[in-house]
């Protein structure tokens, strides 16, 4: 019965018109590649199909597999639940239960190097990104208020985690989310509980801890939706997985990588006993350092207050006085010597002016004799010629003066001249 080509209200398709149609497109796909990560095998011995479960590592989404369970014999290695695998098979439609499933005729197994070429592929992708930028690293809280753990249930790695961290600081709280840390179902866990603290308020840090393992148990460390996942968390996140050797594209994410579990703990919680004996040591430290400085500080008190000019703060000015009135005295001195001096002096000149004045020359017996002719005032006259017989003159001698006449001239005195 052939089928209307279009569907409308008025002419329904039926469901196994329906079916069929699914069917016919999904058999045009062909033959495609796939991987993904086997979580069941059902082989029963006797039967010609086997029946396993393929699932995205990333997702959780997986895929009926269908094969002859010769294609399983011809495998390279053992096919184990976990196993990373690719095969190539033919989408089939069950159109009486509306299922797809993949009938595979070849599955290969993913091998060491081909595993760590596409962690090598994906960390450069990353690095590209700027994902591993340590710009981007938040700092972890001195004390944290809740510590997040993601680890295995029952697992070494949440005992060290733990005990170490209750050991350090008996009083924090650790929020524990036990997830699978290695197969198929590890990833999803990984981030729902991821999430989960990463939207608590009271979570200040995050420790995603496992202990080491092979490549392939370690390989959800290394998962893209995972890395991605930790670098747009709003809480810091501490890496630690494994053992020192180990190092899944997570601990180049994550704000901090610790080298084992127990590292994780030590570097989030504070060793509360070590800060305690820390304060005692700075406070003891503080307290000595201020003792110090009160001494220094009193000692050059001290020795300010010695100095003179603090000790007597008038001897500067004392010391000013002494020196102005030793100055003054000098002066006084000098002054005194200067003008006895200068006494002395004016006394041996007033003796030569007395010794060469007309009064010492007329006490010796000489006179000064002054013609007295009319109107005219005297004057002196120095010889015999001036004074004509009958002419007035005036004598003065020591004791007084007197008027006299020229009665007779007398005879000119004969002055010798000695030749030389």
């Amino acid at each position: 019965m052939t089928a209307p080509g279009k569907s409308t209200p008025e002419t329904p398709w039926p469901v196994r018109t329906l079916n069929a149609k699914i069917g016919d497109w999904i058999h045009r796909l062909g033959q495609v590649w796939v991987e993904g990560q086997i979580t069941q095998i059902s082989r029963r011995p006797g039967t010609k199909t086997a029946f396993l479960q393929l699932r995205d590592p990333s997702a959780d989404i997986s895929l009926t597999i269908t094969c002859s369970p010769t294609v399983i014999d011809r495998c390279e290695v053992p096919l184990t639940e976990g196993a990373r695998v690719i095969m190539a098979g033919r989408p089939s439609f069950y159109a009486g239960r509306a299922t797809i499933s993949l009938r595979v005729t070849e599955i290969r197994p993913v091998g060491i190097g081909e595993l760590l070429a596409r962690i090598e592929r994906l960390r450069r992708l990353l690095a590209a990104e700027g994902l591993f930028d340590d710009r981007l690293k938040r700092p972890l809280p001195f004390l944290p208020h809740g510590v997040g753990v993601i680890t295995g249930r029952a697992s070494a790695a949440e005992r060290d985690v733990v005990s170490v961290a209750q050991g350090r600081w008996p009083s924090v709280r650790m929020m524990v989310r036990n997830t699978p840390v290695q197969g198929p179902t590890a990833v999803p866990a990984i981030l729902k509980a991821l999430s989960d603290l990463d939207a608590d308020p009271s979570v200040s840090v995050i420790v995603i801890a496992r202990g080491g393992g092979s490549v392939e148990d370690l390989l959800p460390f290394s998962d893209e939706a995972l890395c991605r996942a930790v670098s747009q968390a709003r809480t810091p996140i501490v890496s630690a997985i494994g053992h020192e050797p180990d190092h899944p594209l997570l601990d180049l994410v994550a704000d901090l990588r610790a080298a084992t579990p127990t590292d994780a703990a030590k570097r989030v919680v504070p060793d509360v006993a070590a800060e305690l004996a820390l304060l005692d040591e700075l406070r003891a430290r503080c307290a000595g350092a201020l003792r110090n400085w009160v001494s220094r500080e009193q000692h050059g008190l001290a020795g300010l207050r010695a100095r003179p000019v603090l000790a007597d703060p008038l001897r500067m000015i004392d010391e000013r006085v002494a020196g102005i009135d030793r100055a003054r005295g000098e002066l006084r001195r000098e002054v005194a010597r200067f003008v006895g001096y200068e006494e002395q002096r004016i006394e041996n000149l007033s003796s030569r002016v007395a010794t060469l004045g007309p009064a010492q020359t007329l006490a010796r017996g000489y006179a000064v004799v002054q013609r007295i002719s009319g109107d005219e005032p005297p004057h002196v006259v120095g010889s015999v010629d001036d004074m004509p017989i009958g002419s007035q003159i005036r004598v003065r001698v020591a004791d007084g003066a007197m008027r006299a006449a020229v009665m007779q001239a007398a005879e000119k005195p004969i002055t010798r001249r000695e030749d030389r």
